[in-house]
């Protein structure tokens, strides 16, 4: 999937976020990067809480 506005790819992000005195949230979202994966977590869920993304190429890529 490309964004047409900035001709960025967009990849598979996964994840989850902790909010307190809830059960942990798994997420799986498209983005284009790591920082724009947090951005929509945070606009959909709001700020404060613990979040974790990764994209499973990135994990797995030998650095």
């Amino acid at each position: 999937m490309v964004n047409s506005e900035f001709g960025e790819p967009k990849r598979e992000y996964l994840g989850f976020i902790r909010i307190a005195g809830q059960p942990e949230i798994q997420l799986r979202l498209m983005a284009s990067s790591s920082s724009e994966a947090r951005s929509i977590v945070i606009e959909q869920y709001g700020e404060g809480h613990l979040i974790s993304v990764w994209n499973e190429e990135d994990a797995s890529r030998t650095r």
